[in-house]
Parts: C-alpha cells; sequence; structure tokens
C-alpha cells in the first residue's frame, strides 16, 4: 500500500515537474515573439530614415481684387449712373499674391526621383524639395496620377541622395508595426508609430481605392510621406486622415505599396498612366442575385452592361455574366475588378472566368487602354410593347406599357425600351432596393420583357418553379443596373 502510495506521488511530482518546463519554455517563446514584434524603441529605424524623407513646399499664384465694391441699388434708382461713373473711375485693381503650402515626399533613387501626393503639388507653380539639412531644390514635375493621388518629382543634386526602398504590402497584416515620417503642420522630420489598423479600406476618393488604414498618428502636411514596416522598407504613401477636428484620432490612410509601385514606374518612364480597360458596366452580387444565378455565395462583379466595340464586346461577355476571376486573379468583390483590369497591361490576352447560365465559362480578352472620357453605358434591346397596366404584390410595384403619354409623365425619351415602373408600394420589396418611379424593366430572370404581363409572369414562374429570389434588371437615371428581390414566403 504504501509502495503504491510511494509510486503515485513520485508521478505527480515528475507530471508537476514536466508541466512547470512546459510553463516556462511556453513564457520563453512568448517573450521571444513579444520582444520581435514591439520593439523597445525606434530610434535606429528613425535615424536611419529621417533623411531619405522631405518636405514639399509649392508655390502658385492666386488672382484677387481689392477696392470698394459697388453697392447694390434698386432698380430705376437715381444714384445708379452717379455710382457707375464713380466706380468706373476708382475700379479696383486685379492683384495676384503668392500662397503656399506644404506637404512630405521621400526619395526613390540616388539621382533625385521624389514621390509624393499628387494634391500636395496640384496647380503649383513651383515646387521645392527640402532635404534633412535643409537644402533647397527646385524640383521638376516627371508626372502624376490623379486617379491613384501619386505625383513624382525629380531634382538635381549635387550628390547622390539617400534613397529608401519599396517594400511588400501585401505581405502587412493588420496588427504590423508601422513608423510615418513626414511633415505635419510644417513640423518636418516628425516621427510617429502605430500600427496597421486594416486592410482594402475604400473611402471613395478615387476607383481604385485600396487604402491600408493605421493609428499611427497623421495630420495635415503629412500627405505624400512615407510608411515603413519595421524593416525600414516603404510600404504606404500617407494620403488622407478621417477627423472631424482636422487633427489626427487615430484613423490615416496610405496607399499601398503595390498600387503604387506601377503608377511610380509608368511615370518615370513616360510621365503618365496607361490603364487597362475592358468596357463593362459592373456592380455587386447581392446574396438575392447569387440565389437567382446559382452561385454559392456572393462573389464576383456582375455584368449590367457591355459597351460597344469594346474588348469585353469582343470577347464575347454578356450582360447578366458574373466575372469571377480576371487574368488570374480572384474577383472575391465587385470593386476589386477594376483594379485588376487597370493594372493588367493594355493589349495582353488574358483569360476571363464567368458564371453563365449556372457553370463557370473561360473566355479570352485582349485588354484595351483607358481613356479619361470612356462612359460606361450601353443600350438593350427589347421587344414590342402590349398595352395595360399590372401590379405586382411580391415586389410591391406597378409597371406600365410605354405609350407616348407615359414618356411624356416620366420625361422617358423617344427611344426607351422595357416597361415602365409607374407605382412604388413604400412598404415593398421594390422601395427596399431603390427603385423608383420611372424607373425601367429591362429583363427579368435574365430574359427581356416589354410589356407588363411579361412582368408577371416571369414572377409567377419564380414563384412557381420554388425559387427564393428573382432578378430585375433596371434602367434609371444611374444608368443599368441588376436588382434581386427575395420572393420566398
Amino acid at each position: 500500500m504504501k509502495s503504491n502510495t510511494f509510486i503515485q506521488t513520485q508521478g505527480n511530482l515528475a507530471y508537476g515537474r514536466l508541466m512547470a518546463a512546459f510553463v516556462a519554455a511556453m513564457m520563453i517563446a512568448w517573450a521571444g515573439v513579444a520582444q520581435a514584434k514591439a520593439p523597445d524603441g525606434f530610434a535606429d529605424l528613425a535615424e536611419k530614415l529621417l533623411p531619405s524623407v522631405v518636405n514639399i513646399s509649392t508655390t502658385q499664384t492666386v488672382e484677387g481684387r481689392e477696392g470698394p465694391a459697388m453697392p447694390q441699388l434698386p432698380p430705376g434708382s437715381p444714384f445708379e449712373d452717379f455710382f457707375k461713373e464713380f466706380f468706373d473711375r476708382n475700379a479696383p485693381q486685379q492683384r495676384s499674391r503668392r500662397a503656399t503650402s506644404l506637404g512630405s515626399g521621400f526619395i526613390i533613387s540616388k539621382d533625385g526621383y521624389v514621390v509624393t501626393n499628387n494634391h500636395v503639388i496640384a496647380e503649383a507653380d513651383e515646387i521645392t524639395v527640402v532635404l534633412q539639412d535643409d537644402t533647397r531644390l527646385t524640383a521638376e514635375l516627371v508626372g502624376r496620377d490623379p486617379k491613384t493621388d501619386i505625383a513624382v518629382l525629380k531634382v538635381k543634386p549635387e550628390k547622390d541622395l539617400p534613397a529608401v526602398p519599396f517594400g511588400s504590402s501585401d505581405r502587412a497584416r493588420v496588427g504590423d508595426w508601422v513608423v510615418a515620417i513626414g511633415n505635419p503642420f510644417g513640423l518636418g522630420g516628425t516621427v510617429t508609430a502605430g500600427i496597421i489598423s486594416a486592410r482594402g479600406r475604400d473611402i471613395n476618393s478615387g476607383p481604385y481605392d485600396d487604402f491600408i488604414q493605421t493609428d499611427a498618428s497623421i495630420n495635415r502636411g503629412n500627405s505624400g510621406g512615407p510608411m515603413f514596416n519595421l524593416k525600414g522598407e516603404v510600404i504606404g504613401i500617407n494620403a488622407a486622415i478621417f477627423s472631424p477636428s482636422g487633427g489626427s484620432v487615430g484613423i490615416g490612410f496610405a496607399i499601398p505599396a503595390s498600387t503604387a509601385q506601377p503608377v511610380i514606374e509608368q511615370l518615370i518612364k513616360s510621365g503618365a498612366v496607361k490603364r487597362g480597360w475592358l468596357g463593362v458596366h459592373i456592380q455587386g452580387v447581392t446574396d438575392e442575385i447569387a440565389e437567382t444565378l446559382g452561385l454559392e455565395k456572393a462573389e464576383g462583379a456582375l455584368v449590367a452592361s457591355v459597351i460597344k466595340d469594346s474588348p469585353a464586346e469582343a470577347a464575347k461577355i454578356k450582360s447578366g455574366d458574373v466575372i469571377l476571376s480576371f487574368d488570374g486573379k480572384s474577383v472575391t468583390e465587385m470593386r476589386s475588378l477594376p483594379k485588376i483590369v487597370a493594372e493588367t497591361p493594355v493589349d495582353q490576352e488574358s483569360k476571363v472566368i464567368v458564371w453563365r447560365d449556372g457553370a463557370k465559362k473561360s473566355l479570352r480578352v485582349v485588354v484595351g487602354e483607358l481613356e479619361e472620357d470612356t462612359k460606361l453605358a450601353a443600350k438593350s434591346a427589347a421587344a414590342k410593347s402590349k398595352g395595360g397596366e399590372r401590379s405586382i404584390d411580391e415586389i410591391g410595384l406597378t409597371v406600365a406599357t410605354l405609350t407616348d403619354k407615359v414618356r411624356e409623365r416620366f420625361k422617358l425619351p423617344k427611344d426607351a425600351k422595357g416597361v415602365v415602373v409607374t407605382k412604388i408600394e413604400n412598404d415593398g420589396l421594390a422601395a427596399e432596393k431603390g427603385v423608383r418611379p420611372g424607373d425601367l424593366v429591362v429583363e427579368v430572370s435574365t430574359e427581356e420583357v416589354s410589356n407588363p404581363t411579361q412582368v408577371v409572369e416571369k414572377v409567377k414562374e419564380a414563384v412557381k418553379a420554388g425559387r427564393k429570389s428573382v432578378l430585375f434588371l433596371f434602367e434609371g437615371q444611374g444608368g443599368l443596373r441588376y436588382v434581386g428581390f427575395r420572393i420566398e414566403k
């Protein structure tokens, strides 16, 4: 009995020692990870990087007027001629003044190429780059790209400049440490640190928004400055802040290096940016649309219309297709497609995977060049109309035939096609989806409609078939768009 107790006790002691050793090992490992992820300071990194960050000073001429202005007089006033003669003799002189603004930038080559934001140098007459040692160099604008808010400058230094390399912004993760250096409120050489708060932010500043969000202090004047990782590589260009007060509240945004680098390379090479163009009008895929089209989940970019004589038309892409991948890159959401296409070289043949008729289909498209005045619009054909007006209770709207009287009532063009929405129920599905009287129903369940009866029958067919949703194609003030209505009871 004593022997068994002794063995059990010895076993407990051995287990305890083993657990103690395991906990100690874990604490040592955790200490190592913590030391790697949270450095004691950023002094060495800041000392190394500060010489590569510059202040951008711009000057522009602003026209103004000085002198008295003629008072407002009632029509027919007896003093009108008197004041007119007086103010003609003493007309205010046009006088111009010099306005200056400050921003940040960073050196990317020892021979003097400097990167900043487009909005920092926009409309500037003179641009000056101020180095850390207060050396002032006149800068020449190499090129700028308003769509990504990037500009490249060139200075002529007397000696090689300290340049910084780009790093991989795609590998940066939420929670990683970052360092921002810039010229906030004119206070040059300011270093702040924080973490990456979020990825892929869309702040509605342009068509290719994919910002890195950070809580490192970024203020006015930081625009154009670099965001560094702990290796001293530029992974972002500080471009915007969210702030009700105008100062930092811990929400800043940077253009990812993966977006900036191709633009910078093109600006240096040719002074302009060429972007790929597909020629489609797209929208997001909702859960209702996904169910209607037989997709397992809401993903991809739904083609609402195809532009005539575009690369998409030549590739046989159709309205109603859902683009799932382009050039080997997955289109997880609608807004990722324009960026992927824009970054594809012009004239390159690319593979496109679309979802059509309940299955994936592979197409080949030769990417065109995006023109600034390209309009994403297309006209849809429709069959002849029959008379009548019908209500669709499942959706909460009333549709009618396109007659001259209806066209006049809703100010529709003579060549308008489809079936017009004449009434919307306030508590119906159509109202929730933003459908308005005057919108045109062009298709139902991906088939064209030309009279109210067809619309009603298509909805009835969907209900009878046990479908959860029915897909409408509307044309309104914002152009063509698909809307999925959930009709399951």
